[in-house]
């Protein structure tokens, strides 16, 4: 038992001196940026998979990995065969399984504006932008009050072309009585979602994708559509409750809950006018300026 103690400890130290040790004491600057480098890319993967079923998954690759390296040390070669042959297969098998959540990682990189160029090309007016919150919140709070349903998407850098489609393009001004009336539970298009683009409301009655993710029984198909939405983009959705009234807020990939007029106003300001926006006199409305806290619960 001693020796083969003996022999597991030689090979580890044999093991840590290749493969850390040498590698430490041989390290210059671009190993250092290839090391940072790659620590953001996996910082940004946990931080994309730690509240999505994914999780679950790579905690158990966690485990069949540590399983890998310790048949390779202590030479398990039945175990290390199999292994090796699972991931070879296995990570075609992910792939597939879980080809939707790698889909919105990538257009969520694919779409991350760098800081300083975020507003190029699609500039509007910070009193613009206010108003347009306002008229919204607005909207929202009285839809509040009547216990009227409403699922209302503000588009961002991610355009939902595919959603659009889907709904009928109504191209009108961003007015809270005409968002009410989309959504009175007598009118056709009061089912589907909103869709807020360029400071107007472009379509309604669009289908939006639901959420997998584990949520509260008590939300239904919209609150899941709004997760789902926010989960494959950076748009801002609004759920109001036909059943409490309950206004949410979906961004992120994360669902946060009871707000009024007030704290929905804020969170909006948050998410839609950038901090150097409120001093450069601009907003994310994606118009050109013409010429001439509280609530907030959140449920991931």
């Amino acid at each position: 038992m001693a020796e083969k103690l003996s022999a597991l400890w030689g090979s580890f130290t044999d093991l840590f001196e290749k493969y850390v040790w040498n590698a430490v004491r041989e390290m210059n600057f671009v190993d250092v940026l290839d090391i940072l480098l790659l620590a953001f890319a996996l910082f940004y993967v946990y931080k994309f998979i730690r509240e999505r079923r994914a999780a679950k998954l790579a905690i158990g690759l966690l485990f069949v990995s540590a399983a890998l390296v310790l048949s390779i040390i202590i030479n398990m070669r039945a175990v290390k065969f199999i292994l090796q042959n699972f991931y070879q297969v296995g990570i075609i098998a992910i792939i597939i399984i879980f080809q939707s959540d790698l889909r919105a990682a990538l257009e969520k990189v694919g779409t991350t504006p760098i800081r300083g160029l975020r507003s190029v090309g699609s500039v509007a007016s910070h009193g613009e932008t206010a108003t347009n919150i306002e008229k919204i919140c607005t909207a929202a709070d009285a839809l509040s009050s009547t216990k009227t349903g409403a699922l209302i998407v503000i588009e961002r850098e991610t355009k939902l072309g595919e959603y659009l489609t889907q709904g009928v393009i109504v191209n009108a001004d961003l007015e809270p009585m005409m968002i009410r009336n989309i959504f009175f539970n007598k009118a056709p298009l009061h089912d589907g979602a909103v869709i807020i683009r360029n400071g107007r409301i472009h379509a309604a009655g669009c289908y939006l994708p639901l959420s997998t993710a584990d949520i509260n029984k008590d939300l239904g198909t919209r609150h899941r559509a709004a997760l789902g939405l926010s989960e494959m983009s950076d748009a801002v959705v609004i759920v109001v409750s036909e059943e409490t009234g309950t206004v949410s807020v979906a961004e992120g990939g994360s669902l946060r809950r009871n707000f009024n007029f007030s704290s929905l106003k804020q969170e909006l300001t948050r998410l839609l006018v950038p901090a150097e926006s409120v001093n450069s006199n601009r907003g994310l409305f994606g118009r050109r300026k013409k010429t001439g806290k509280e609530g907030g619960e959140d449920e991931k």
